[in-house]
């Protein structure tokens, strides 16, 4: 079952007055002179520039397709296109890529991009990255330079997950000479380079005259970082910014769309997850985890935290997922269900801490189902956590929590959350490690068939209770063209941005 509005549309219905009478702003631009460069508004800022050593999905937002590429990209509707790859082969066992590189790349250091730096970028994942998602290379045995422009790459068997990863920040080209200082000196081949990084304040975008590609359509994308959602629609209603991406306060909506903007109702492959620590009490006993799934009124939580914007799902997996289907109705809403599996685990008015990160989609969840829960007898207590450094660093990292509600955003995450018993839910994947491995060397059907097994025992066991997939909310300026509204992977694309003439 979907909630409504999931469509994408374009709304502009006042005078275009409305934005001229901002004044001065950091988009606006006289009646004769063109604009050039555009301003993006986010509430979620992240901690440095190093998405290879620093969790979250807020650094890749920015990098990811703007300032570095990869030699594929995921496109809007999730397909796998060329980039710094113009073509690939793949041999008939699946297990040997031959990839054919785009000439006259340069990384904006000025370092030429050859088949050394695939070998290098790929082998730093191996060697150098330390959060999980590096484990997606580990089925990479080996990769041989045959020339300048042909690489090949040679897994140590089939497997139908790697291709899309390289599409991800996990597939990111680096320059040996340009990993001195990711954390605040990103070097890459794409079209923009980070000018400047105001910790706490914005990241200034330049687009590059050097850029192999396509040039963009805009010459500067600054990205400025609100404290909260409110303060984002302010001011992109006074014109200091041009697009609020991912919009946090779907309740204003409305209000835009009897102005002179352009709304976009994206998808994305974002999930609101209820996370349980499966390694602690209460959480470690099944039954409790699953009262807490039949104790929610997802729907009712979509609608009263999220305006009934985004999709209800059963499970860890979107829609655009090719081993999706709907689970939704494994846990219905039943109190009583959840009242009976608490008195038969032996926790019944048992109470717990529920680490909700400072983000605003957290705090409108997290009354509600602190209230659900309260229905059935648990009692959870809000401690609130500064994201993304406090709760990056307690819950994600040291694992000390017991309920905490997060934004999964990587695509496909699937298996990177409860394949890996050491990630901070601490799901016991002794059932499913063997079926995901088979299905990802087997083929298309046995995938699918078998990450389809593996996603029904996840649910059954009830690891994590995902509330809702998060829509990708954009509001702008009617006059910004070129806007990718669906977040198909961690990457807030503006290669495509202009100002329609």
């Amino acid at each position: 079952m979907t909630a409504h509005r999931r469509i994408v549309r374009t709304v502009a219905l006042a005078a275009a007055s409305t934005l001229a009478l901002a004044g001065c702003t950091a988009g606006s631009t006289s009646d004769d002179e063109a604009k050039t460069g555009v301003v993006v508004g986010l509430t979620g800022e992240p901690a440095n520039l190093d998405f290879t050593t620093t969790a979250g999905s807020a650094i890749p937002q920015v990098l990811m397709n703007n300032v570095y590429e990869g030699l594929v990209k995921i496109d809007q509707e999730g397909r796998i296109q060329p980039l710094l790859a113009t073509d690939w082969q793949v041999s008939d066992d699946r297990t040997t890529y031959v990839f054919e590189l785009a000439d006259g790349v340069t990384f904006s250091n000025g370092d030429e991009f050859t088949a050394d730096d695939v070998a290098f970028s790929i082998d730093r994942v191996k060697n150098d990255w330390t959060l999980s998602l590096k484990a997606q290379m580990d089925v990479v045995d080996r990769v041989e330079v045959v020339s300048d422009t042909e690489v090949r790459v040679v897994l140590g068997r089939p497997s139908n997950s790697w291709l899309f990863a390289m599409g991800t920040s996990v597939g990111a080209m680096f320059s040996e000479g340009g990993v001195d200082a990711l954390a605040t000196d990103p070097v890459g081949t794409g079209p923009f380079t980070v000018e400047e990084f105001v910790q706490g304040d914005r990241i200034e975008l330049a687009a590059r005259d050097d850029y192999w590609g396509e040039a963009p359509g805009i010459e500067s994308a600054t990205v400025r970082y609100f404290a909260d959602a409110v303060a984002q629609t302010n001011a992109l209603r006074a014109g200091d910014i041009d697009m609020a991406w991912n919009m946090q306060a779907p309740d204003l909506v409305s209000q835009f769309e009897a102005e002179d903007f352009q709304v976009i109702d994206g998808t994305s492959t974002g999930e609101i997850l209820l996370s349980m620590n499966n390694r602690v009490a209460p959480f470690d006993d099944v039954r409790v985890r699953q009262a807490v799934a039949y104790a929610l009124d997802r729907q009712a939580i979509l609608d009263a935290a999220w305006g009934g914007y985004g999709t209800l799902i059963g499970a860890m997996v979107p829609p655009t997922d090719p081993y999706y289907e709907d689970l939704t109705g494994e846990y219905p809403y039943d109190p009583e269900r959840a009242k009976a599996l608490l008195a038969e685990a032996g926790a019944e008015g048992v109470s717990v801490t529920f680490d909700v990160p400072t983000r605003p989609y957290a705090n409108a969840v997290s009354e509600i189902v602190v209230d659900q829960l309260a229905a059935v007898g648990i009692d959870a207590t809000i401690r609130s956590a500064e994201f993304p450094a406090v709760w990056l660093d307690r819950v994600f990292t040291k694992h000390d929590f017991e309920m905490s509600v997060i934004l999964a955003t990587e695509a496909r995450d699937f298996a990177t959350v409860f394949n890996d018993p050491d990630y901070y839910i601490g799901y016991d994947n002794t059932r499913i490690a063997p079926i995901i491995a088979a299905a990802d060397q087997g083929t298309e059907e046995e995938f699918v068939d078998g990450m389809k097994e593996a996603v029904r025992i996840v649910t059954e066991d009830a690891a994590a209770v995902p509330l809702f997939l998060f829509p990708n909310l954009v509001v702008a300026d009617a006059g910004l063209t070129g806007i990718a509204g669906n977040a198909v992977t961690e990457s807030m694309d503006l290669t495509g941005l202009s100002w329609a003439d």
